[in-house]
């Protein structure tokens, strides 16, 4: 357990020390922030650290191996609904854990005064995760090529830009990207390959990925829907 926790916090070191390194430099150099300013940002990547390390730590010790368990025994019960509606909340409330789908919500909050409710955003951005991610375990049983779904998927996505209002076709895109954070991947990631390794003849390689960038296709959907009916 100690040997991944060094490596996942070793990890997240790699990943926010250049960033830190940029902002710092920024703030020296080009912007000139007081020392109060300063004192803030490496306390606050300080936590971020701190933080992510045990986020990820938890998510490799819990929600890994619980993604995988689950989606070998989905296949197991031989019931389409019960397996699309274990797929479905499963995803469903992931997405509504993650934080970037959080950060994103606020941040359209702050500056849309009240126009967009925060948390139908969230709803909607979840349901299409849930969606997509549901469709992508049923593909998978059925052994659908996913080429075939993705041209599908954006050719509606094409026809429904030109009837989204422009404000909600912006944030449709970002729903879709934040969809792609540290809590919402491995539970669908686990999931995909956890269903491909009990069916024979199917590739965990070429089967249980994918899902990803299926699933970030649901919220640029369901947002661009929620705008057609909203305007």
């Amino acid at each position: 357990m100690m040997r991944d926790f060094k490596e996942i916090f070793l990890e997240v070191i790699q990943a926010v020390l250049p960033l830190t390194l940029a902002v710092v430099v920024i703030m020296l150099v080009f912007v000139g922030s007081n020392l109060g300013h300063f004192t803030s940002f490496l306390t606050g990547t300080v936590m971020v650290i701190v933080g992510m390390t045990f986020f990820l730590m938890g998510v490799k010790l819990g929600m890994l191996p619980i993604g995988e368990a689950i989606g070998a025994n989905l296949p197991k019960h031989g019931s389409l609904m019960f397996i699309a509606a274990i797929a479905f909340l499963l995803s469903f409330l992931t997405t509504v854990a993650e934080p970037d789908v959080r950060v994103l919500s606020s941040m359209i909050d702050s500056v849309s005064e009240d126009s967009i409710d925060r948390n139908l955003l969230i709803i909607s951005i979840a349901f299409g995760v849930g969606f997509f991610v549901t469709f992508s375990i049923l593909r998978i049983i059925y052994g659908v090529p996913i080429k075939y779904l993705f041209a599908i998927s954006y050719l509606i996505i094409i026809v429904l830009s030109f009837f989204t209002p422009r404000e909600y076709l912006a944030i449709s895109f970002d729903a879709g990207g934040v969809t792609t954070g540290p809590m919402t991947v491995p539970v669908i990631m686990a999931l995909g390959i956890g269903t491909a390794s009990v069916l024979q003849d199917r590739s965990q390689l070429s089967e249980g990925f994918g899902l990803i960038g299926f699933a970030s296709i649901g919220p640029i959907i369901s947002i661009m829907l929620l705008g057609v009916l909203s305007s």
